[in-house]
């Protein structure tokens, strides 16, 4: 069995997430925790703690003690989440290091059938005909979806009003207010999607990242439907709390990018449309900080946004 050098972890190591049993964050955090469990011949638990706005597991890991042993997995929320949310009892970027980055995906834009959209142009249109009356959904405000989606209006010249999901409904409610004819369309992981897009329910106009993905094939990307330039992924990573020992973060770092490069890992991700990221901790630090200018930006220009972490 690979054996980590050094001392860490000397005892079980908890990853905390924010999403919930079943969802992409949770997923993959257990794939991963699985990993560096056989890596370090030590267990890793996986804990959710959904709420708040997904802000109660990094609230529990900004209050954990600063060694290593708690680690937070989320997505590019956590970097999101630094540009919009008030009143939160943690700072998004001073109070967490990033540690490493997991994996990216795309999204895809969906419509209910019932909408009769068939396709980005016609969607565009049709919001251009009714500016501020077309309805698009998204689990909550500051959510991947919900930023995706206000991206994508705003790269396509469009003005809309987000519905944001009831805590209690999150994605699968989004999703079957679409369906319903409720709102519009979104912006969802495809894993999430697929089933409804499969079975008729939703029509796939296009994916949010620069290539295909394998799991639509046959759905453009938005940027190929006359979007240019159009490239909106998921990410996901890895943070522990701020004070945490720059030896352990870097311990950290190298065991996870081991994870990530076993060939059963990788080919696990591939089925799921995930490719693994590679960046340093430096690197990744200052994609976070990057990701959060970029969300501020977004939010500035498309959006009066006033949120709290309720």
């Amino acid at each position: 069995m690979l054996q980590s050098p050094g001392h860490y972890p000397a005892r079980p190591v908890r990853i905390v997430e924010p999403f919930g049993a079943g969802g992409g964050v949770d997923v993959i955090a257990r794939a991963v925790g699985q990993k560096l469990s056989e890596l370090w011949d030590q267990p890793v638990t996986v804990e959710n703690h959904p709420g708040a706005g997904s802000t109660a597991a990094p609230a529990l890991v900004a209050k954990s003690p600063p060694d290593g042993y708690t680690l937070l997995v989320n997505s590019s929320a956590q970097a999101y989440g630094a540009a919009f949310l008030k009143n939160l009892p943690y700072d998004p970027l001073k109070d967490f290091i990033p540690v490493a980055p997991l994996t990216s995906q795309p999204y895809v834009l969906v419509t209910g059938q019932s909408s009769g959209i068939t396709a980005v142009a016609e969607l565009v249109a049709a919001a251009k005909a009714k500016p501020g009356k077309l309805l698009f959904g998204s689990p909550g405000i500051g959510t991947g979806s919900h930023l995706g989606a206000e991206r994508f209006n705003l790269a396509a010249g469009i003005k809309a009003v987000h519905v944001p999901a009831p805590p209690s409904d999150g994605i699968a409610g989004t999703i079957a207010s679409t369906v319903a004819g409720q709102t519009a369309y979104l912006i969802a992981r495809i894993p999430l999607a697929t089933a409804h897009i499969r079975g008729g329910k939703l029509r796939a106009l296009g994916v949010t990242s620069k290539r295909r993905s394998p799991l639509l094939p046959e759905v453009p990307t938005i940027a190929e439907t006359g979007i240019a330039d159009f490239d909106y992924p998921i990410w996901y990573g890895v943070w522990v709390r701020a004070g945490t020992p720059q030896q352990v973060v870097d311990q950290l770092g190298k065991d996870i990018a081991r994870a990530l490069a076993t060939p059963d890992l990788r080919d696990w991700l591939a089925k799921h449309g995930a490719s693994p990221m590679s960046m340093t901790q430096l690197q990744f630090a200052r994609f976070v900080k990057s990701e959060s200018e970029t969300a501020a930006h977004i939010f500035k220009n498309c959006c009066d946004l006033v949120s709290t972490s309720q």
